[in-house]
């Protein structure tokens, strides 16, 4: 029997019109990262959600294998690129 390594899901809760939550989203789909975005303004399940596994009441925020990072986009990078490589879901990056 073969076993496989499940991949970490990767939550991003967004709002409308955030450009820190478009440049996140964007960082993702440029390094190849599948996610699932959450609107905490459409749903308040992900409001509620997101509170409750990041402590914070505004977007973005990105989760990863159960870490929550917050903030803006700039304070996020260097953690979400540590956590996705520790997850081994993006390889060593030069030049971002």
């Amino acid at each position: 029997m073969r076993l496989f390594r499940q991949s970490p899901r990767v939550d991003l809760y967004t709002t409308p019109n955030c450009p820190d939550c478009a440049a996140v989203k964007q960082y993702l789909d440029r390094n190849g990262v599948a996610y699932r975005e959450k609107d905490v303004t459409s749903d308040p399940r992900h409001l509620e959600e997101m509170q409750r596994v990041a402590g914070v009441r505004i977007a973005p925020v990105t989760v990863i294998a159960g870490q929550a990072f917050y903030g803006t986009f700039d304070r996020q990078r260097d953690h979400l690129e540590t956590a996705l490589r520790a997850e081994s879901l993006i390889r060593e990056q030069h030049g971002n």
